[in-house]
């Protein structure tokens, strides 16, 4: 319409093409060409497409350099096994080749030790969490390592200690317990269970804090027969 001003524009789409003009113009506020939808604009030279070193115009990098990469990204959470660095390598399509060169490496000077690490879990594990023997072993398995290996490192925690910390559980845990005295047995009984502590262990801890807790509970306690109601539940676990 005559004497109306025409409308500015608004990036580079702000007025129509030209006649002939057939050049596709980009979109504020959409992607530029390149993107999965537009197979073809990885050759048209848009900024950021294709692989990263591909981009850059670098060289593909060594293997062995990204498996050691990824090994120091898992050592600097927390220790780890050779078998957990393996798993992590194959997760990331490192070659078990390359794999067995960098762990053999990380082996001769120390970087991974699987009796060190079974050890330092087996302290922590048992001062943090409480955790038995049984269970130590469990989770040592579950990390790759050997059965000799984690017997060594089991066989720091001795019977004595073990009951101890059982003791020390079922004392904490009593403090707040409430309920009959053969409800909170069979609650206590069973907490300690969980932690991989042996039926005779668990059966014993409780009886002993529930007879110096009351009255009624220690002639409750008076009432269990361990040894009996330990060999059963070690029967039953077989």
């Amino acid at each position: 319409m005559a004497g109306r001003r025409a409308r500015t524009g608004r990036g580079w789409d702000a007025s129509p093409p030209r006649a002939g003009d057939t050049t596709p113009r980009p979109r504020r506020g959409r992607r530029a060409p390149g993107n999965e939808t537009d197979p073809g604009a990885a050759d048209a030279g848009w900024p950021g497409t294709g692989p990263p070193d591909e981009a850059a115009g670098a060289a593909p990098r060594d293997e062995a350099e990204v498996a050691r990469e990824i090994c120091l990204r898992q050592l600097s959470v927390r220790p780890r096994t050779r078998a957990e660095l393996a798993a992590a390598l194959a997760r990331r399509g490192i070659s078990e080749e390359t794999s067995t060169e960098v762990l053999d490496r990380y082996d001769e000077v120390g970087i991974i030790d699987d009796a060190a690490f079974a050890r330092a879990w087996v302290t922590s594990r048992h001062a943090g969490r409480g955790l038995a023997r049984r269970a130590l072993a469990n989770e040592l398995r579950q990390r790759g390592v050997d059965g000799d290996t984690a017997s060594e490192a089991l066989g720091e925690l001795d019977e004595t200690t073990e009951a101890q910390t059982a003791q020390a559980l079922v004392r904490r845990k009593l403090r707040t317990a409430r309920g009959e005295p053969d409800a909170v047995f069979r609650r206590l009984v069973g907490m300690l269970a969980r932690k991989g502590y042996p039926p005779g262990v668990a059966i014993r801890a409780v009886k002993e804090a529930l007879a110096a807790q009351s009255a009624e509970a220690a002639e409750f306690a008076e009432q269990i027969d361990a040894d009996a109601l330990a060999d059963a539940e070690e029967e039953g676990l077989r």
